[in-house]
């Protein structure tokens, strides 16, 4: 069995994990996900821990990833994930209009974002969002789809990114 198979998840207070032949949902306080489950692989709920097993040779790495989702998926629904990102550039804003997110980045007309279902953003200033919800695959997804608004450039470094993101940059042309 791989070594991350081999692990077992606590359990924190307030999640339950539901085994079904066909899915594994875990509740908690902040909602309710769900992954397929391989036919392979043993799920079982041991002294508050949840720990995996296979007898199937082919299935030891798929075993090691179930793991990881369900790992994420109890943090996610017991404290939930969150990605920050920056504005940088004059004139570059961010505010919430509803529940859209409107963005200025120097186009001539200001970028609106629908906020997905499960997925909450906020911004504490102009020049930050902050997208959270207990999915951690949606998180991602929705921040990265706001970077992509308006990636940041090597030379001067205006765009959106990431909160700690080094952006790598490059001398420009000498005469």
């Amino acid at each position: 069995m791989s070594r991350v198979a081999k692990r077992p998840i606590a359990l924190p207070k307030g999640v339950e994990i539901n085994i079904q032949p066909e899915s594994i949902s875990a509740t908690g306080p902040k909602g309710t996900l769900s992954v397929p489950k391989p036919v392979a692989i043993d799920v079982k709920i041991e002294d508050g821990n949840a720990v995996f097993a296979t007898d199937d040779a082919s299935q030891i790495p798929l075993t090691g990833t179930l793991r990881a989702i369900l790992a994420n998926m109890v943090k996610g629904v017991s404290e939930g994930f969150e990605r920050k990102l920056e504005l940088v550039g004059v004139g570059y804003r961010a505010a919430m209009q509803g529940k859209d997110l409107s963005l200025s980045l120097g186009f001539s007309h200001p970028v609106v974002f629908n906020t997905p279902e499960g997925i909450t953003i906020t911004t504490p200033t102009q020049t930050e969002v902050v997208v959270a919800g207990a999915d951690k695959q949606r998180v991602g997804e929705v921040a990265a789809k706001i970077r992509g608004f308006r990636p940041p450039e090597p030379y001067k470094g205006k765009g959106v990114k990431y909160a700690g993101e080094v952006i790598i940059r490059k001398e420009a042309k000498k005469a």
